[in-house]
């Protein structure tokens, strides 16, 4: 795919909070974004982030004619060997609430030290035209998981997730916090480097 911003982006997800968390870190993008478009079911059957993003991209831009948008992420703990990482949305099971993933992690996690319970958020970012071009960008924050629950803001490990260098976890921060120091605000703004051609 080559440099240059397409006049429009279908948006490969139909999660409202991902949704909002991608319009506004890609606000100074020249596009119009495409939220309600008619997604096929797509099933994240990859090993890695990469390989879901572009699951989903690709079934997007194939299925609409346009260029489309997807990421996959997850949270990676290193006290479970980088779990549950790309099936932190499923980590409770298939189905699971953004809650049950969060209670089974804490109590994976129940009696490992402060020390012991390092972890980062990764995200990968791609972006697929119809005619089979793609760029892709990934990025990481790192952090600790914490002990009970924190915040109201943000989705998913966010109320557990205390990044690094701050005293707050994610769902207590502004968005505006958030998005200049999560994993998708840092992936997302490689991606529109390439775009833009730097």
């Amino acid at each position: 795919m080559s440099p240059g911003f397409p006049p429009r982006i279908v948006l490969a997800t139909r999660n409202e909070h991902k949704i909002r968390e991608i319009l506004r870190i890609c606000d100074d993008w020249p596009v119009e974004w495409v939220t309600d478009a008619e997604l096929p079911n797509v099933e994240e059957t990859g090993r890695t982030y990469l390989d879901n993003a572009r699951l989903k991209a690709r079934a997007a831009a194939a299925a609409t004619g346009e260029v489309a948008l997807a990421d996959d992420s997850g949270i990676e703990v290193d006290a479970l060997g980088g779990g549950p990482g790309p099936r932190s949305a499923r980590y409770a099971g298939e189905g699971a609430t953004d809650l049950a993933n969060l209670e089974a992690l804490l109590r994976a996690l129940a009696g490992v030290p402060r020390g012991g319970r390092t972890a980062r958020y990764r995200a990968v970012a791609v972006l697929a035209s119809p005619d089979g071009g793609e760029l892709d960008a990934e990025a990481t924050c790192e952090g600790m998981i914490g002990t009970k629950p924190r915040g109201s803001g943000g989705f998913g490990y966010d109320p557990i997730f205390e990044p690094l260098g701050w005293d707050r976890t994610m769902a207590e921060l502004e968005p505006v916090e958030k998005d200049r120091i999560s994993h998708r605000g840092r992936a997302l703004r490689t991606l529109r480097d390439l775009l833009a051609g730097g």
